[in-house]
């Protein structure tokens, strides 16, 4: 994390870096005069890293190959994230076995968005505060950028709130990863790197290298998978339908639930959270949705929370 590239490249741009820094602090400026809203920028360094690698699809260059683990690893990761990170860890919604759960667990380590204890308990956090100034990321109260960028890069933002989550702390494989949460993305990268590399020497003509699945099957990929994500905290509370009359800005958004497999249905969500399933309605495309009950019928999940019938009984439309 603290490569003496890093902050090399980072001076070489000061003035943008300096702007964007100015940028954040102004977002936030005003809302509240407490340091835990302040991004910690050394810290921040590996996140800024990873933007500016992929760049580096300059000199590798782009295959077939390359493109389809880039968009599978972004499937793959989104369903680990919307399904488990969230539905699962943060809100309960269905039950499973502990070795699935250390399955995607471990998948959800790789999106480079921490560990899932850190992500759960921030998460319950939001619902319990939601778009109040103990939201760490409403954009109502703290701005666009503050709350799709900036508030998971606070000193307060890197500690987990184990009392947010007693029912999943004393599984020792999930604090493991939690506490070693870089383990897991840096193995992807290498076994990217050399699988990229092996098909170099073996399937020339395939016209790929280990440089380039580097870039497209963990940074570019890693890098939309993070922005896809955190539009549900910038975009999902300012645009879209409100069905249910909930105490925040809760949005239902039909182009965010595409791109983050459902969780663009927030206020349907937000309105009622325990529920495994967000597209209430039969044409609210909930891609997550669908994978959960496919694994249901695999017999690796169970359990799966309908949406009651009383809440389709509040919606306004």
């Amino acid at each position: 994390m603290n490569h003496p590239l890093f902050p090399q490249a980072l001076s070489k741009s000061g003035s943008l870096a300096q702007r964007v820094r100015q940028w954040f602090d102004a977002e936030s400026e005003g809302t509240t005069s407490s340091a835990s809203h302040r991004i910690d920028w050394v810290r921040a360094i590996p996140f800024v890293a990873m933007h500016l690698a992929c760049l580096g699809v300059i000199w590798v260059g782009t295959s077939t190959v390359a493109v389809v683990t880039a968009i599978a690893l972004y499937a793959i990761r989104m369903f680990a994230l919307t399904g488990f990170y969230h539905r699962y860890f943060s809100h309960r919604a269905f039950r499973t076995s502990r070795a699935v759960q250390f399955a995607f667990a471990l998948i959800g380590a790789s999106c480079v968005q921490r560990g899932p204890l850190w992500w759960a308990a921030h998460h319950r956090n939001h619902h319990r505060h939601a778009d109040t100034e103990l939201d760490p990321h409403s954009p109502t109260v703290y701005g666009f950028l503050w709350s799709h960028a900036g508030w998971f890069l606070t000193p307060e933002a890197f500690r987990t709130d184990l009392d947010r989550v007693t029912d999943l702390r004393d599984y020792p494989e999930l604090r493991w990863l939690d506490r070693y949460d870089i383990a897991i993305p840096v193995a992807l990268a290498l076994l990217l790197f050399g699988f990229g590399s092996l098909l170099h020497a073996l399937v020339p003509s395939w016209g790929t290298s280990g440089g380039q699945m580097l870039i497209w099957g963990f940074f570019i990929s890693t890098i939309v998978l993070f922005h896809a994500t955190v539009t549900i905290n910038s975009l999902a509370h300012r645009f879209g339908r409100r069905r249910f009359p909930t105490n925040d800005d809760s949005r239902n958004n039909t182009w965010l639930a595409l791109l983050t497999f459902g969780e663009g249905w927030h206020n349907n969500h937000h309105f009622y959270p325990g529920s495994a399933r967000q597209g209430f309605r039969w044409w609210e495309i909930d891609l997550t949705w669908y994978g959960l009950r496919l694994l249901a019928l695999l017999g690796l999940v169970w359990d799966l929370k309908p949406v009651p019938a009383w809440v389709h009984r509040k919606a306004e439309y």
